[in-house]
Formats: C-alpha cells, structure tokens, sequence
C-alpha cells in the first residue's frame, strides 16, 4: 500500500476499499474512519489515479465522488466496475438529485450518498458491505444475524419465515408493517439481498419526501420535452431499479392522486414515463413499508381501499423490540461490537446492572433507539463496557413509556419515608395479578403494559413465584 493509503488493524484484512475524492483532506478523514473497523483503505484524488488503483489493486467497495478535477464520476463508474467486477462502486455527491442517483445506479453504481458533516452514513454503507460479502462467503448466515435480521425471538422468527415464503414470489407486492424503528428497511434489504439477482439495485423511496409536483416524474421517469426543463430523457426509481427491488418507505403518506397511478402500475406490471405513452415492464420486485395503520387511512379517506387490498396481498408485520424478549441483549451485544469497532476499543460483556435496566425498558423507538443508547453510552464511556451511569436517565428510572394503571381504580397504600418504588411497584404487580386470576396477560393489561415486560420485571424483582 502506498503512503496515501490506510491500513486497518489486521495485517491483512480480507476486506478492501478504495475512497475517490480530490478533497484530500476528506478522503483521508474517510479513510481513517473505515480503517477504525480493520478495513484496508486507499485513497485517490483524480479519476485517472482512481483508474490506475483500479486496474492493479482489488478492492471490495470503490466509494466515489461525483465531481472529480479531470471528469465526471458517474462517467467513469462503467470502467471501474470493467476492471473491479465484484467490487459495489457507491457514488458520493455534496448536493443531492435525484436524476443523478438514477444515473448512477443505471451506469452500474450500486448506491447514491449525499456527504452529510458526519461520515458515518458512508462508513454504515460500507459496513453494509463488508457484511454481505461475509454472509455470501459463510454461505448465507453468521450466527442469528440472518443477513441482517438479528434475532431469534419467536416473533422475529415468524416474521423471518413470512419473507423466506414469499421470497421466490418476485411479482407478489410485500408489505411490512410495524412502529417507528422496528428495522423494516433491514427487513426489506435482507429481502432482497436473499432473493435479487446478484449485483441487482435496491432503490429506497422515501413517500413522505416526495414532491406532490414531481412524484410521477421520480416514480415513473419522463420524456425529453415532457415539461418545462425537461431537457432529456430521465428514468425513474421503477427504470433504475431494473430486475432488483423497489423500497416505497412509509407509504401510507404517498399522496392520494398517486396512490391511484401507482395502482395501475402494481395492477398491470407495466409503467409509462410521463410525456409517453410506451409502456414499460416493471421487472423489479416492489416492497412497500409503513408505520401507519392504513386500516385506519382508508376509512378516513386518505388511503385508497383498493390500492391498500392491493398492497395487503402479502404483509409482514414487524415485531417491537419489546415483545422480542432476549433479542434485545442479543442485538444491544451487537450495537457494542460494531460502536466499538469504529471507535478501536474492544467490546466487553454488558454488566448485568446495564442488561437488567435495558430489560426493564420498553424503547418505544424500538432497535434503532438502542442502537441510539449503546452508541451514546459507550462515546460517554472510556472503553469498550456500557457503564449504568452512561445510560439515558429513562431508561435508568425504567418507567417505560406505557401509562400505568389510572389513579384510583387500583389503589395501592404508600407509606412516605418507608415504602421504595420498587415496594410500591410489587404490591401493585400482586394486586394485577390477583384481579386477573394470576393470568399473566390479563395483568398485563390492567397495568397497562405488554406481557413480556410484565415477565422482565416480574424476573426483575425476584418475584419468581409469580411467573408460574
């Protein structure tokens, strides 16, 4: 490696990447972080040197600019992938366009970023991957992390299932379901990462960023002359995403006129750009996702009935993280690892004190609020353990985010100066589960919170006698 290069922590890691960019200073700021997760990383800052790099090294990943002194990145992703074929080339651009991510992605680029202050979305796409390349080399699996869908919880395995059924239905529309942060987007890569043609896009589309304006243009593409500026033929997300898969995140919020073009489109596989009447195959599978009851929608009139039976063919619903028991050590084991990866410390247990209070906890932002906490925690911390001092002050006080039983239709006796929380909590945990006739489920709802959490403090507590 040259002197322009940076060396991960292994002598030889098996894993490469290569970072393009005439800002130097970035691309070395770049390379560094990737290399804090024993990445080898070069670096170029031309396309001609990006060229020459290519053409005498092996790489894994090429992350390139758009805007390069001697020409045009998106120009130059043909010969980077002709001389590195296995290698996913990610362009990286300082302003975002859509018409250029298409671009992109059509020239063989497998992603679109836009440099942000922080670097970490570009190091998480590059950690994306290191671990596909890993699993296709393991032979699809390491351990539970099933091409990213951590867990093992009897939820997350149904939910798992679900999609390995309808995996081989490329032209079934999958919906995926669930709160805010549940990891549909995991959900829906994996899917494609399982199913799609090797080297095949994912393209994500983000239904509640769409201009109402120019959704059907970004959709569906248009036609040179099709509209005021339209200089030239564009395709749209449906073109770029070619035999692969097509992400419309957060669907419920697709304005209401689309939901009737896209429709059409879902119904007869076929699209039209606009400003043309030729139709188009739509040979990507399409995966839809979203938070919102779209139950609820149809009857408010906001969602079409017919679009949501259209949808609703195949749906999976997503599991919170407080229904997945001990998924939650399993993944929270997983955010220490990666946080300290890219930090270069070495990862330690989770103390007990620390599993016990994340437990305790519901995380209504589910996985990626734990993510959130370990990574906070940890950047708080001097080393690789997640001190209980470091945690959020919620989730220290594990109150959750459930209301608890309304005053007065459980009266519990509080005795000031004598009685703890935790007295006044196990009397009220008894007092449930005597009204309920010990049927745990039931107490459950009288307190107001799920079953498992009711299972985690009743572990908590000691109250043993009351699990059986």
């Amino acid at each position: 490696m040259s002197s322009d290069g940076v060396a991960g922590r292994d002598a030889a890691p098996p894993f490469s990447v290569l970072v393009v960019d005439d800002e130097v200073l970035y691309a070395r700021a770049l390379a560094r972080e990737i290399a804090r997760n024993g990445i080898s990383c070069d670096t170029a800052h031309s396309a001609a040197a990006a060229q020459a790099r290519a053409a005498s090294g092996r790489y894994d990943a090429i992350l390139l600019d758009h805007k390069l002194p001697d020409d045009d990145g998106i120009r130059i992703v043909p010969i980077l992938r002709a001389r590195q074929p296995d290698a996913a080339v990610i362009v990286m651009t300082a302003f975002e366009a859509i018409p250029n991510a298409i671009q992109a992605i059509r020239q063989g680029a497998e992603d679109y970023l836009v440099k942000q202050t922080s670097v970490q979305p570009i190091v998480d796409a590059i950690l994306e991957v290191r671990r596909r390349v890993q699993v296709r080399v393991s032979g699809g699996a390491i351990g539970h992390a099933v091409g990213g869908l951590l867990g093992c919880s009897p939820p997350m395995e149904a939910a798992r299932e679900q999609l390995r059924r309808v995996g081989a239905m490329k032209d079934t529309t999958v919906l995926l379901t669930g709160e805010t942060g549940v990891g549909k987007e995991v959900a829906a890569r994996w899917l494609h990462q399982t199913f799609a043609p090797a080297g095949s896009p994912f393209v994500p589309v983000d239904c509640v960023a769409l201009p109402a304006t120019l959704v059907e243009s970004l959709l569906f593409g248009h036609e040179k002359g099709a509209f005021t500026g339209a200089d030239r033929v564009v395709a749209g997300a449906f073109e770029a995403a070619g035999n692969g898969t097509l992400f419309l995140d957060e669907i419920g919020d697709m304005d209401l006129a689309m939901q009737g073009k896209l429709l059409r489109v879902l119904e007869s596989r076929e699209f039209c750009r606009v400003g043309s009447v030729k139709g188009n195959p739509v040979r990507a599978r399409v995966v839809a996702a979203t938070h919102r009851d779209l139950t609820e929608l149809t009857r408010a009139g906001s969602f079409r009935f017919d679009l949501y039976q259209r949808l609703s063919i195949f749906p999976v619903g997503l599991p919170p993280l407080r229904d997945r028991g001990d998924d939650i050590m399993l993944l929270a084991g997983h955010f220490v690892e990666n946080v300290c990866g890219r930090m270069g410390r070495t990862p330690q247990p989770l103390p007990r004190e620390v599993a016990d209070c994340l437990r305790a906890w519901d995380f209504p932002g589910n996985v990626r609020e734990l993510k959130h906490v370990v990574e906070r925690a940890l950047i708080l911390g001097d080393s690789g353990t997640v001190e209980l001092r470091n945690l959020p002050e919620r989730v220290l006080r594990g109150d959750g985010v459930d209301s608890p039983i309304p005053a007065g239709t459980m009266p519990v006796d509080f005795v000031p100066g004598v009685d703890t929380l935790e007295m006044v909590e196990r009397r009220m945990i008894r007092e449930a589960l005597d009204r309920a006739g010990g049927v745990k489920a039931e107490a459950a709802r009288l307190l107001g919170i799920s079953r498992f959490r009711l299972l985690r403090r009743l572990d908590r507590l000691g109250m043993k006698e009351a699990r059986a």
